[in-house]
């Protein structure tokens, strides 16, 4: 008999979201009243997720990454799937569109046909479409920025809103990202973002956590000097 399905974030945290706390709530309940007992399927960290065009995700636990590739083979981030997000070849006329599990992931499975037919998990995943929009407008506006400091910057900011937890003195972005990782999301180079984190930690704007967690200092506790310019890569 498949598990019942329970919709969470990992123990112990309490992300700051972009939407607000009540719908996110509506949807998990909806989720577990109206599929209740629905096969859930796990993929570990690294593990590619299988997409079809009649079907769509939507995450149960875990971080999906969502990647396309430019012609030259260079990977590009395009969005981030978090708890209660969708994601799927329906939402997207990118070719290639990888989805990659960026954490382990517990994910549920959908037919485009089940969401039409049903007003309240049609109305549910706009609602969290809307966050996948303002994320992607998010990740458009960073990469136009030519000093890789701030789109760097910009970037942290967006993570630590989606998945940062309160820390003493900052927000931890709880995941640990390697500099290619946000190379990748940024349009750099991992050399450069290397140099570009250890100028803002020299600012006092983040630090690292004996467990490679990124942590974003609260405003009065980062530098407000002028950045350092770094050079585009």
């Amino acid at each position: 008999m498949p598990p019942s399905l329970r919709i969470e974030q990992p123990p112990g945290q309490r992300p700051i979201l972009s939407a607000d706390i009540p719908s996110t709530t509506e949807w998990r309940r909806a989720l577990e009243e109206i599929y209740h007992g629905r096969n859930i399927f796990s993929f570990t960290s690294g593990q590619g997720i299988p997409l079809q065009e009649q079907e769509l995700w939507v995450v149960g636990r875990g971080i999906v990454q969502l990647n396309t590739l430019h012609p030259c083979g260079d990977e590009v981030l395009v969005g981030i799937a978090l708890p209660s997000m969708p994601f799927g070849l329906h939402f997207t006329s990118l070719d290639p569109y990888l989805a990659i599990a960026l954490t382990d992931v517990a994910l549920i499975r959908f037919t485009i046909a089940e969401v039409e037919q049903s007003p309240q998990l049609t109305a549910s995943i706009y609602r969290h479409l809307k966050r996948r929009l303002q994320q992607t407008e998010t990740l458009l506006s960073l990469v136009s920025n030519r000093r890789v400091e701030e789109r760097l910057k910009q970037m942290l900011l967006l993570l630590q809103r989606e998945i940062g937890h309160p820390v003493p003195g900052g927000v931890k972005i709880a995941l640990r990202l390697t500099h290619q990782h946000l190379a990748n999301a940024i349009s750099s180079t991992r050399v450069t973002v290397t140099r570009a984190l250890g100028l803002l930690q020299e600012e006092g704007w983040l630090w690292i956590d004996r467990d490679r967690h990124i942590i974003v200092a609260e405003p009065a506790v980062a530098s407000d000097a002028s950045p350092r310019s770094t050079p585009g890569g």
